[in-house]
């Protein structure tokens, strides 16, 4: 049973900490999706950090481009990302201003608005599957690089917000390699989620794409 979410948004200063303090908090959280057809609100469930220039895996680790630039704060703010030509993905930005890292929103549960994230994920078998992965999450909330650089601790009504939500316990918290990154980057333990989740997402290693002869 969860307990009644906490509606008001997360103060700035939650996002300036080091990343590997505000990936695991980020847990129960809710992001709050404001879409011209209605609101959908999510529980975080599952989230992958990534270091900025200290880390392989990261978009930032070769420096500061036009993709990458929100990475570089203000913290809070969001960062939206095209991948495989096809899928959006999401992250919160974190740490210092000036200084890249960000927490990828793997996962997570719609607590509000499932009606509407069914009619942008179809393919869905169950609830559950609604945002069981980075590309579905951002599926069913409507997000596209649109979105990339929205202020998620404002207490306005903007598009997208983190609201505090219900922490939770560390006992309930897990944490292993994450998905689909090779590299030095793969041996980071930085993925964490909520233990016995429905929602969260299968672990997969990365596997090298086939190029096309």
């Amino acid at each position: 049973m969860i307990a009644s979410p906490d509606r008001t948004p997360l103060p700035r200063n939650f996002f300036d900490r080091p990343i590997l303090e505000v990936a695991p908090d980020l847990l129960g959280r809710i992001l709050l999706r404001n879409t011209p057809d209605g609101p959908i609100a999510l529980r975080l469930t599952e989230v992958e950090a990534y270091d900025g220039q200290n880390d392989p895996g990261s978009h930032a680790y070769r420096g500061r481009t036009p993709r990458n630039e929100v990475m570089f704060g203000p913290p809070g703010h969001v960062y939206v990302y095209f991948t495989y030509g096809m899928w959006f993905c999401m992250n919160l930005v974190c740490g210092p201003e000036g200084r890249a890292s960000a927490v990828l929103l793997r996962a997570g549960e719609i607590i509000e608005g499932a009606e509407l994230a069914r009619t942008r994920r179809l393919s869905a078998r169950n609830d559950k599957e609604l945002a069981k992965g980075p590309a579905r999450l951002a599926t069913a909330l409507g997000v596209d690089r649109a979105l990339n650089g929205t202020d998620a601790c404002t207490s306005e009504d903007t598009p997208l917000r983190i609201l505090t939500g219900t922490a939770v316990p560390g006992d309930q918290v897990r944490n292993g390699p994450r998905t689909g990154v090779a590299g030095e980057g793969s041996v980071h333990p930085w993925r964490y989620w909520v233990a016995d989740d429905p929602t969260v997402s299968p672990y997969r290693a990365h596997v090298p794409r086939k190029r096309r002869s």
